[in-house]
């Protein structure tokens, strides 16, 4: 273990976000109308219930009826260090008792206003029992207050079994996911920028300024050292996971095979050694020495890597690991992908990567294959070669602007069948619903730079969600079935 890692820290594949919850109303109404705050509690119970059905740790601090336990309740949810604030709007409440909460908790805020049921029963209904569907009273209220304080707004509205609102509700629940994951990550840098690619050069101050974060320099020395103390048993046990998830060419080389496995090896216990998030790595090498071998080696267990969360990216591309790391955490895969031809023929782009892919979301069995070269890059050995799952898609990526400003960049489409090279690549067709070429144009002309991810379901909600929550830009490139 190196003096890298950080003892109690929850890697972000596996950390849950932390979703504080603080239900309230007005206090003058309980004395008036004494079945009031039980039914409203009852909601309360009810929204914490639904929210545990979320990948989420739900900090309940309970339910506020003045100003004085709005402050108590935001000191609670300050110490709980959340990732998401819900404010459960039950009933009329002031603007002073949930704004504390929004400038004192450290986190976005997101306010519910979900009533009892679809509609009031107007024939039987007397004040009280109006006003347990009275939440969106002061939703106008809160969003002109946080808006001449200073904070962000942002709300769902609905009724308590509402699924379209959960549905809205989880879309927030999962950018705040996200926010975490690049807040609290550990992001490896391993090796060397590609000869020339002015756009994959990346700024790493600017890593943690726009997201967050920690950008971890490796050296291949570090993944080298690693591989030498790999013993034959670890590596027969890889060849086994191996055989297990890929199909294998036939022109796979033995010799190759063992020596990916023997990277794979390595490469885990790298990760685990400095405690990674995600991995973005390249080194040229020279004449068939150790660092060429080790560069050459890494498909096999930066697919593995990727495909366990730990997104893993060639071409030193760190901006591509982490929007890999995005849609892995939207639960959307999220593979390695840059633009390999356009077919104006089928009306798709053709698009994939040789290296590493997200096996957790290829379309069959995904193939090992062997290469004897690797094209623009030293080495040879064995290849990943599959197609991103048939059905819609999202191309992910993250650009930087001249002022050093991150953005989101994203266009739906529609993975497609179709032929497909076979020379170990993870080659997709995707349909964007329009000219391949002029699709190609605005792609291009978005500052997407080389590399994205290719994530499976459209899921720009999503992403537009994201952007909200961390401040990022959002550009969005129109295709025929853009959500």
């Amino acid at each position: 273990m190196t003096s890298a890692t950080t003892s109690a820290r929850i890697p972000a594949v596996a950390r849950r976000p932390k979703v504080g919850l603080v239900a309230g109303g007005l206090g003058a109404y309980w004395p008036q109308f004494p079945d009031l705050l039980p039914q409203l509690e009852r909601s309360a119970a009810r929204v914490a219930e639904r929210m545990g059905d979320f990948d989420a740790e739900v900090i309940d601090v309970g339910f506020i009826s003045d100003a004085e336990e709005g402050a108590a309740a935001a000191a609670k949810l300050r110490a709980a260090d959340c990732d998401l604030i819900v404010g459960f709007l039950t009933t009329y409440m002031t603007a002073t008792m949930l704004v504390p909460i929004a400038q004192r908790s450290g986190a976005p805020v997101l306010l519910i206003n979900l009533q009892p049921t679809e509609a009031m029963d107007h024939a039987t209904f007397d004040t009280g029992q109006w006003l347990a569907y009275c939440g969106a009273c002061p939703l106008p209220e809160m969003a002109n207050a946080f808006e001449r304080c200073g904070i962000d707004f942002r709300s769902v509205s609905g009724y308590l079994e509402d699924e379209r609102a959960w549905a809205r509700i989880g879309r927030w629940i999962k950018a705040a996911g996200v926010r975490a994951a690049l807040r609290n990550g550990r992001h490896g840098l391993m090796g060397h920028l590609y000869p020339g690619m002015y756009d994959v050069s990346t700024d790493l101050t600017m890593v943690t300024g726009n997201l967050g974060g920690h950008v971890e320099v490796l050296e291949f020395d570090d993944l080298r050292v690693r591989v030498e103390k790999v013993s034959d048993a670890d590596v027969e046990a890889k060849l086994a996971e191996t055989r297990k998830v890929f199909e294998l060419d036939e022109t796979v080389v033995s010799e190759d095979l063992a020596w990916a496995a023997k990277v794979s090896v390595g490469l885990d216990r790298l990760a685990a050694d400095f405690d990674l998030d995600s991995l973005a790595y390249y080194h040229r090498g020279l004449d068939g020495e150790t660092h060429e071998r080790l560069g050459a080696g890494m498909i096999l267990g930066a697919s593995l890597l990727t495909a366990r969360g730990i997104p893993a990216a060639g071409e030193y591309e760190l901006r591509t690991s982490l929007a890999m790391l995005i849609a892995d955490r939207l639960g959307a895969g999220g593979s390695f992908t840059e633009l390999q031809a356009l077919n104006f023929r089928d009306a798709v782009v053709e698009m994939g990567h040789d290296g590493p892919g997200h096996l957790a979301i290829s379309d069959s069995r995904p193939l090992l294959r062997g290469l004897g070269v690797y094209h623009g890059k030293r080495g040879w050995g064995v290849s990943v070669e599959f197609e991103v799952k048939h059905g819609p898609v999202t191309a992910v990526g993250l650009g930087q602007s001249r002022d050093g400003r991150y953005r989101l960049i994203a266009s739906e489409g529609t993975v497609v069948a179709g032929p497909r090279l076979k020379i170990g690549n993870t080659t997709s067709r995707v349909d964007f619903g329009r000219d391949p070429g002029e699709w190609c144009d605005d792609w291009s002309a978005s500052g997407i730079g080389h590399h994205w991810a290719l994530a499976t379901g459209h899921v720009l909600p999503e992403l537009r969600a994201i952007a909200d929550l961390t401040g990022l830009e959002l550009r969005e490139v129109p295709s025929s079935g853009q959500g």
